[in-house]
């Protein structure tokens, strides 16, 4: 093949490749941020007991934490997490703690290790992760009884501080003024 028609050739190819990347449509989604309604999804508990979703929890305060047995950081903040469910479960906090892991096994010995009574979901396939744009472990979503997205916490915390106890007790408490709930704009 001359070179000239080699030129050409890559220079179609090229054009072409060119053309197909900027008229893709695969764009990533808008990240998900406060003030956006939270990605519903429906994931099998750890008991056994059924599917539970985010829609069926709609007019509760729910704290989703993404987390991974391997995790270190995840292992670490699952005791204050414990705390702050003890202290507000009874006013109505919902904990959902969506383990990533691949396995059932070894989130059953977790759970039995560290004696956690919150609700654990599984999500081996990370759907709902990725629904969350979650892939850094563990990662948290506070989310107000109107479903919509208060916070996101990227990093392990010490879930039974002052501040989280506060700030997840003001959403409880904002049933009768949902104009309390909405994130700070």
């Amino acid at each position: 093949m001359p070179s000239r028609a080699r030129a050409l050739l890559l220079a179609v190819l090229i054009g072409g490749g060119v053309i197909w990347v900027l008229s893709s449509n695969s764009r990533p989604p808008a990240p998900i941020s406060p003030g956006r309604l939270a990605p519903d999804f429906s994931l099998p508990t750890l008991s056994g007991s059924g599917d539970v979703s985010l829609a069926s929890l709609r007019g509760h305060v729910v704290l989703i934490n993404f987390w991974a047995t391997w995790c270190k950081p995840c292992e670490n903040e699952m005791p204050a997490m414990q705390r702050l469910y003890e202290a507000l479960a009874p006013q109505g906090l919902e904990l959902l703690a969506v383990s990533v892991d691949s396995g059932r096994k070894e989130v059953v010995a977790f759970k039995k290790r560290l004696g956690l009574g919150f609700p654990i979901l599984l999500d081996p396939g990370k759907r709902a992760a990725a629904r969350y744009q979650s892939d850094r472990f563990p990662e948290s979503f506070l989310i107000d009884r109107r479903g919509i997205l208060v916070e996101r916490y990227i990093g392990s915390r010490a879930w039974d501080a002052p501040a989280y106890i506060h700030r997840i007790q003001r959403l409880l408490s904002a049933a009768d003024h949902p104009e309390e709930a909405a994130p700070p704009g």
